[in-house]
């Protein structure tokens, strides 16, 4: 296992997955610099390879929004000076309309999204692969997060039952790709020090197979929410990760 002291860069500092990568990071030793866009915009190249000159990162944890090509070039970066990357995608990269492919999904499985979201994210898992066959690309599902701020299963949840009088609308037929935030951060420092490669599939769903209405309860049983659930058939999906079931605790591991 690699050691995960020194310098990483992390991208998407502003938003959920990423603070709390940092957060795992520091734990294990090791310092963090998060990419400034106001700085360094993301599509100056010039800007971009002198940034990295000067930060000369230790390993790259790519979670920000951002041009493919921008991952493509990081991906390049860690393939020239011979540090880990770890990119997170998405399982929106199969599609989220009722026509689309079912699952689950297996890491080997093409991208199929039609939608502006799963295709962009599709693109930059290929410019991750283009520029650094041996990258981690990591796919994700809705994340969960106890402190329900920001963009989370809880906080939306939490908003569509605060607009209903305390009610959650779910379908019985779907069985989503979902993580503990802190689970799914931890997997993904644990992917950086390790030595795996090419695209990897982070789902605490995928062996429990919970369906929507049974996440809902259980996350609002962890949170201290008293939802109620109308349960529903509109939508008859399974959009579970599967492959990967040692990389990250299941649901089931927080009874």
């Amino acid at each position: 296992m690699r050691r995960m002291d020194g310098t990483w860069l992390i991208t998407g500092l502003n938003g959920t997955v990423a603070p709390k990568v940092a957060e795992r990071l520091v734990q294990l030793g090791g310092d963090v610099v998060g990419w400034d866009r106001g700085a360094v915009p993301p599509d100056d190249v010039a800007a971009g390879e002198a940034y990295l000159a000067a930060v000369r990162p230790a390993g790259i944890f790519h979670l920000g929004m951002g041009a493919e090509a921008w991952a493509g070039r990081l991906a390049g970066y860690a393939r020239d000076h011979a540090v880990p990357i770890v990119v997170t995608s998405s399982v929106s990269v199969f599609g989220d309309a009722p026509d689309d492919p079912d699952g689950p999904f297996r890491p080997d499985d093409a991208p199929t999204a039609r939608d502006d979201y799963g295709s962009y994210k599709a693109r930059c898992e290929t410019a991750v692969r283009e520029a650094h066959p041996e990258a981690v690309v990591a796919r994700i599902g809705w994340q969960a997060d106890p402190e329900g701020l920001g963009n989370n299963m809880v906080a939306q949840l939490a908003a569509q039952a605060d607009a209903a009088g305390g009610l959650v609308r779910a379908s019985r037929l779907w069985r989503p790709a979902t993580s503990w935030m802190a689970d799914t951060a931890a997997a993904l420092v644990a992917l950086a020090a390790s030595d795996r490669s090419g695209t990897v599939h982070l789902d605490s769903n995928a062996a429990d197979g919970w369906t929507f209405p049974e996440i809902v309860r259980y996350v609002a049983r962890h949170t201290g929410h008293a939802w109620t659930v109308e349960e529903h058939e509109e939508l008859d999906h399974d959009t579970r990760l599967i492959g990967d079931e040692d990389l990250i605790a299941p649901l089931s591991a927080r009874p």
